[in-house]
């Protein structure tokens, strides 16, 4: 086993990655202009946009690359895109077999309700189970079941959606159904071996919850896991200067602008930017949420290749400039983070000049600066090249590290 894919050691990673023309992580509340520091005008990268992308590669590599469905069910993501958190925990509880609530159900005898609940049954959540009746033979009555497992938030977000409330104001009645339905049913009794139970299944289902941690008790309780894996913000080693650029379209959105030439629109952007963050992993914790060697060499991939699966204009050209990872020979490891990262540096090669692109920058690993791979071309000359990344079974063994401490370059 390489020492970099060893789950039982502690690892300290640097990320270094570039943008040119694009907007590496824009602001919601900027205008969604690229995040700086208003103070040091340093540009920044949260930890939650370098998490989603690595959860979108995971999910690529499980839906394309996976080699068994066995592989492939591990890999499940948790914080999908436009996914809900509380049905991705319900899924644990059922295929633990666990109550998901104390459940309720209510004959409907009144015909009135009956008909407006036939029209509020696309509507309904999962939590609930409308069975009508079958007129024809008479034999069967119309019930509504509900199964308990729905927070008050969830309710309330289901009693405000606007088709539901439109039908509640016409039907007095329905509302008063079902909420006397709600309040006959409940959430299961709290159990803390159940939330163990289904926090354990979490864990070994999604790639995720096994890496990052998850808060997992916004309604069925999974319980909280604290993830092996952290990230800091990503910050720029140089001040950046976004642009705010006007860009226009010769469309028009609405016929009554139609007499317009073109339309006017907002593009942002940063003209370059070197970026450096910080990761690191606990092998106390990996243990408890079940980190294995394939899960780390997945991780490590995700982080170099995850920027070929984002691709957007606004994002323009984002690269992995390098992916240096320090691996200590024990779980508590050899030295403090933040002074093996000082062995990794990227400096300007010019101060004067802004710079615009990677080979604008020197790298020094350990002191020295990295060499420059050469390739053979076909003529057999040797031809420059951006810096490759040497053999992840060939670490970086450098004086200047302390003993027991491993220094792995995977890009």
């Amino acid at each position: 086993m390489t020492d970099h894919l060893n789950p039982n050691v502690r690892h300290d990673f640097v990320l270094l990655f570039d943008v040119l023309d694009g907007n590496p992580n824009g602001d919601p509340d900027g205008g969604n202009m690229p995040r700086t520091d208003v103070e040091t005008s340093q540009g920044l990268v949260t930890d939650v946009a370098l998490k989603r992308k690595v959860r979108n590669y995971i999910a690529t590599y499980a839906e394309y690359e996976a080699k068994s469905e066995e592989e492939a069910e591990r890999l499940k993501i948790f914080v999908e895109h436009r996914g809900i958190l509380n049905d991705q925990i319900r899924r644990a509880y059922i295929a633990e077999n666990i109550p998901v609530g104390k459940s309720a159900q209510q004959i409907v005898q009144d015909k009135v309700i009956l008909t407006s609940l036939r029209e509020l049954d696309a509507y309904l959540p999962p939590a609930f189970n409308f069975v009508d009746n079958d007129e024809d033979s008479g034999e069967v009555d119309a019930t509504l079941a509900y199964s308990g497992e729905l927070s008050t938030d969830e309710l309330k977000a289901f009693y405000a959606s606007e088709e539901v409330d439109d039908l509640f104001k016409q039907n007095k009645s329905l509302s008063k159904f079902i909420k006397d339905l709600v309040k006959n049913a409940g959430k299961p009794d709290k159990n803390r071996d159940n939330a163990e139970k289904a926090q354990k299944w979490m864990c070994q289902n999604f790639f995720d919850v096994r890496m990052f941690g998850a808060v997992m008790s916004t309604g069925l309780n999974a319980g909280q896991v604290r993830g092996p894996v952290q990230l800091t913000f990503a910050r720029s080693i140089d001040p950046v200067q976004p642009i705010d650029m006007a860009i226009t379209r010769v469309a028009v959105t609405d016929a009554k602008d139609r007499e317009k030439l073109q339309t006017i629109g907002r593009k942002t952007l940063i003209p370059y930017g070197l970026f450096r963050g910080y990761g690191f992993y606990s092998p106390f914790l990996a243990a408890q949420t079940g980190v294995t060697e394939h899960d780390l060499k997945l991780f490590w991939e995700a982080l170099v290749k995850m920027w070929e699966f984002d691709r957007s204009a606004s994002r323009g050209m984002m690269a992995p400039r390098g992916l240096y990872v320090f691996s200590h020979d024990n779980k508590l490891g050899r030295a403090p983070a933040h002074q093996l990262f000082e062995q990794i540096q990227a400096q300007l090669n010019n101060p004067e000049t802004p710079p615009r692109q990677f080979t604008d920058y020197s790298v020094t690993v350990c002191g020295k600066e990295f060499p420059i791979y050469q390739s053979e071309s076909a003529a057999g000359s040797k031809a420059p090249m951006q810096p490759a990344a040497p053999s992840p079974e060939d670490p970086i063994n450098q004086p200047e590290l302390p003993e027991g401490v491993t220094l792995t370059r995977l890009c």
